[in-house]
């Protein structure tokens, strides 16, 4: 006889919290500075969420806006003219800001422990961290690329590992290798060659654990661009950076003098031993409704989505979850395109020119602006 079938509850009906109706406020934590959590911390300044204490962990001082940073590295910003300062953000949406690294998290006990030995509890939890890359991390992925490459990422300290490569550059024709595992990789080697008009510019694009990326308009007009620039990309996995090149699974080697490290996909350490699900990447997998799939408490927050603050909003009233939970996966894209050109790309269709370019750089510092003033 066969059991009787279980009905499970709807998940943005579930509560998240048994301290829903305590008089002590509740802790949201935003782990990480990345865009969607400066979105919320500019709402939060309009719009406080009632009976929360929010508490943002992160190191640094400033952000640069990832969607300039193609162009800071091609010389059209300097460093000031995209950054954002988390301070005055912080000071107006009056909530707390510790300082410090996460050293680990245990999703089954809602702790995060931060580098100063302390620990931070927590009845939600926001992650939105930038990419950021550290030398132990790379060498377990690519042997050598702690030792020999330059990492994009953080961006805040670009300009400063930036500075010996224009200094060499000024001495001989470099051979630059970008190396990358997201189509953001193909802005970056078009923005470097804008930069040095002399060096030999190479993308290696590496495969995604969840399979090959989809072809989109904007990366199919990106690699149209690439082409013009005479800029040639190669699909290969990367076993090894030495002094000199890169060596391929193929069995080749890329010979170059600076190996660009723009990996977007490398996950955070702290996320392996979290307890929280983990996709093909290595990252937080998440539900429609942004929430981690294996801890509802739990949310994960990409780019700058608009869906974060309404979903917060509700779980802190205790009211059902918005009932439009996915995000559009071909939305409106303003990409750099080099040589005073971006590509725009909505859905199937894509263009690129100088026009582009000036709304791109009109929007982008539209909305800096939004997060300075």
């Amino acid at each position: 006889m066969n059991a009787p079938a279980v009905q499970r509850p709807d998940p943005a009906d579930t509560p998240l919290s048994p301290e829903a109706h305590s008089n002590q406020p509740r802790q949201l934590v935003l782990l990480g500075a990345g865009m969607a959590h400066l979105q919320l911390l500019h709402t939060l300044a309009r719009k406080p969420l009632p009976e929360v204490q929010v508490t943002l962990v992160a190191a640094e001082t400033h952000v640069v806006h990832p969607a300039m940073g193609p162009g800071l590295v091609a010389g059209d910003y300097q460093q000031e003219d995209c950054t954002i300062p988390l301070e005055p953000l912080v000071k107006r949406a009056g909530i707390r800001w510790l300082q410090q690294q996460p050293v680990s998290l245990d999703a089954g006990q809602q702790t995060l422990t931060l580098c100063d030995g302390s620990a931070q509890h927590y009845e939600w939890l926001s992650i939105n961290a930038a990419p950021a890359h550290h030398n132990e991390q790379l060498e377990q992925t690519i042997p050598g690329a702690g030792k020999f490459g330059l990492c994009v990422y953080p961006l805040e300290t670009w300009a400063q590992r930036w500075q010996g490569v224009s200094e060499l550059a000024a001495k001989k024709a470099l051979r630059v290798a970008v190396i990358g595992d997201h189509p953001v990789a193909l802005e970056w080697a078009l923005a470097v060659q804008q930069r040095l008009p002399s060096c030999v510019v190479t993308v290696l694009m590496l495969p995604a654990p969840a399979g090959p990326p989809l072809a989109t308009a904007g990366t199919t007009r990106l690699l149209q661009q690439l082409k013009v620039q005479r800029i040639t990309v190669l699909h290969d996995t990367a076993l090894q950076i030495d002094a000199s090149a890169v060596h391929l699974g193929c069995g080749a080697q890329l010979t170059c003098d600076v190996p660009l490290l723009a990996l977007q996909q490398l996950p955070h350490a702290w996320l392996a031993s979290s307890g929280l699900a983990l996709n093909a990447d290595g990252q937080a997998a998440a539900d429609g409704y942004l929430r981690s799939s294996s801890h509802p408490q739990v949310w994960v927050a990409n780019g700058d989505s608009a869906y974060l603050l309404r979903h917060l909003q509700a779980v802190a009233r205790g009211a059902r979850l918005p009932a439009t939970a996915r995000q559009p996966e071909a939305g409106f894209q303003l990409l750099f395109g080099g040589s005073q050109q971006a590509v725009m790309a909505w859905g199937r269709y894509s263009s690129k020119g100088r026009a582009w370019h000036w709304l791109k750089d009109g929007w982008d510092r539209r909305q800096l602006r939004r997060y300075t003033m």
